[in-house]
């Protein structure tokens, strides 16, 4: 189903081509549907094919691409058999991994360090000649390990490397613009399944402690996703959302 709008002031991706890695649940989906609302045509990528399905057929997307975006040859194939130039890519694939080292999973971790660290750095050496000038890369990262707390060494490398890797690449890749969204709890499918019986008890607790009085959504994130590839001068940078999770004391 196309997303069409009677909105009549100037709607701010007309024209553009926004690609979303992981793009058929939570954040992603929801960055795709107000990409659609501000009039690009979008692609979405994910692993789950049916799922992927529904969310074009949702959303009207232009086309979908189902593989393991952590695998680099099925990553370079999408890239090269995309129809043409794009304008924006977010990636929002992958999950957090949290554990004791003593428990340590290691290959569900060296995982998680592969969506989080090298699937943006494979994106970003396939993003000259296929994302035109003045466009951006989204990364997603988070807040919650930059307190440190046992259980968290496997997230605290990403939360430390991505805003360092997002402003170099920045440098390396302009006029390609590159930029790093990094969220504090978002209430998502994931975090649902992350946190099981916790998660009401948990969304409470923030209503009555974060600074905005409410839970952070996948819409608030789209929102600054969609600004980040509206304002051309944007770019090197890590922009919290966490509805002021940080300013709480730890």
């Amino acid at each position: 189903m196309a997303v069409t709008s009677t909105d009549p002031r100037e709607l701010v991706l007309s024209g553009a081509t926004v690609v979303v890695i992981g793009g058929s649940a939570g954040i992603g989906l929801e960055t795709a549907r107000l990409a659609r609302n501000e009039g690009a045509e979008v692609i979405l990528t994910g692993r789950d094919a049916d799922r992927l399905a529904r969310a074009a057929a949702d959303l009207g997307a232009l086309r979908t691409a189902a593989f393991d975006a952590t695998d680099p040859a099925a990553l370079e194939r999408f890239f090269h058999d995309l129809p043409g130039p794009v304008d924006h890519v977010m990636i929002t694939a992958g999950r957090p991994y949290y554990g004791l080292l003593a428990d340590m999973d290691v290959e569900q971790a060296r995982r998680s360090f592969d969506e989080h660290m090298w699937l943006p750095i494979n994106v970003a050496r396939l993003a000259p000649g296929r994302v035109r000038p003045g466009g951006t890369l989204i990364f997603m990262g988070g807040t919650g390990a930059r307190r440190p707390r046992p259980g968290l060494t496997v997230a605290a490398m990403g939360t430390a490397a991505l805003p360092a890797m997002t402003a170099n690449l920045a440098l390396e890749l302009a006029p390609i613009r590159v930029n790093l969204i990094a969220a504090g709890f978002v209430d998502t499918p994931l975090s649902a399944e992350l946190l099981g019986d916790d998660l009401d008890r948990r969304r409470e607790q923030l209503r009555t402690t974060l600074p905005i009085g409410r839970v952070v959504g996948p819409a608030d994130v789209a929102a600054l996703a969609v600004h980040l590839m509206a304002n051309t001068a944007l770019t090197g940078a890590t922009y919290d959302i966490d509805g002021g999770q940080q300013l709480l004391p730890g």
